[in-house]
């Protein structure tokens, strides 16, 4: 199990990891919306603007300040390459 930093300390499991998305498409909007709705949105941003969507294969969708590319940096090459090989 790798942990990730998402910003201000925050971790997520690399290996729980669907999609790092840009939050300013409608369809990702929506899926902020219907994971808000069920409880299942964690807004990592304290009170700054949502630059990334990580949407996790439980189904929870975290909210992250810092930018796709800069998460997806932090995963690291061998985590990329993992997850463009499946």
């Amino acid at each position: 199990m790798k942990l990730v930093n998402i910003g201000f300390g925050n971790m997520i499991n690399s290996s729980r990891l669907v999609s790092i998305v840009g939050p300013e498409s409608a369809p990702i909007k929506r899926v902020i919306r219907e994971a808000e709705d069920k409880k299942m949105l964690i807004n990592a941003t304290y009170g700054r603007r949502t630059r990334a969507v990580i949407i996790m294969d439980s189904g929870h969708v975290v909210l992250s300040s810092l930018q796709p590319e800069t998460v997806a940096n932090r995963l690291g090459e061998k985590e990329m390459e993992a997850v463009i090989d499946e």
